[in-house]
C-alpha cells in the first residue's frame, strides 16, 4: 500500500525526471505532431502504413507464439496456444500481402467499435445522471459523437476506408504530440 508520504515522493521523482528530460518530451511531442499532421494530410497512405505495421506485428507475435507453443508443448492449453499463433501468422501475412483489403476490414471494425462505445457511453451517462452533476452531459455528448462518427464510417463504407483510419490516428497523434509539448514546456519553465 502506498502511503501519502510515498505518493508525494513518487510524484516528486516523476516531476524531477520530467524536468530533467523535458527536451526529450519536447522532441517526441514535435515528432508526434509532424506524423499526426502527415497522417491527416495523407490519410490513405497512413491507413496503408498502419495496416502493414499491424500485419508485421501479428506476424512477429504469431511466429513467437508458435515457437513458445512448441517449446512449452507439455503445458496445458497447447492446442489453443498453437491455434492462436497460427491465426496471428495468417492475419499478419494477409495484412502485409493485401493491406487495402485489411484497411477495408479494419475500417468496418472501427465503425462498429465507435457504435458500441457510443451506446455504452450514453447508457453510462444516463445511469449516472444524478450523481455526476454537469459531467454526465459531457459523457452523453461524447457518446452521441461516437455514434455520429460510427454512422459516418459505416454508412460510407467501403469509401471511408480511404481516410478513416489515417485521419483518426492522425488526430490522436496531434493531440498526443500537443500534450507532450505542453508538458515539456511546463517542465522547462519550472526548472
Amino acid at each position: 500500500m502506498t502511503l501519502p508520504n510515498d505518493t508525494e515522493r513518487l510524484q516528486a521523482a516523476v516531476d524531477a525526471t520530467i524536468q530533467k528530460h523535458w527536451k526529450a518530451y519536447l522532441i517526441e511531442g514535435i515528432l508526434l505532431l509532424v506524423f499526426g499532421f502527415a497522417a491527416i494530410l495523407l490519410p490513405l497512405l497512413a491507413s496503408l502504413t498502419i495496416a502493414i505495421l499491424l500485419g508485421w506485428l501479428f506476424l512477429i507475435s504469431g511466429v513467437a507464439g508458435l515457437a513458445f507453443s512448441f517449446w512449452a508443448r507439455q503445458a496445458p492449453g497447447f492446442w489453443w496456444s498453437l491455434i492462436s499463433a497460427i491465426l496471428a501468422v495468417i492475419v499478419g501475412v494477409l495484412l502485409i500481402a493485401q493491406p487495402v483489403q485489411g484497411i477495408l476490414t479494419l475500417t468496418f471494425v472501427i465503425g462498429v467499435y465507435f457504435l458500441a462505445e457510443g451506446v455504452a457511453t450514453i447508457m453510462y451517462a444516463l445511469q449516472h445522471r444524478g450523481r455526476m452533476s454537469e459531467r454526465w452531459g459531457w459523457m452523453l455528448a461524447a457518446g452521441v459523437l461516437d455514434i455520429l462518427v460510427a454512422f459516418i464510417i459505416i454508412s460510407g463504407w467501403p469509401g471511408t476506408a480511404a481516410w478513416a483510419i489515417g485521419l483518426l490516428v492522425g488526430i490522436n497523434l496531434v493531440f498526443g504530440g500537443t500534450s507532450l509539448i505542453a508538458l515539456a514546456l511546463a517542465a522547462r519553465n519550472k526548472a
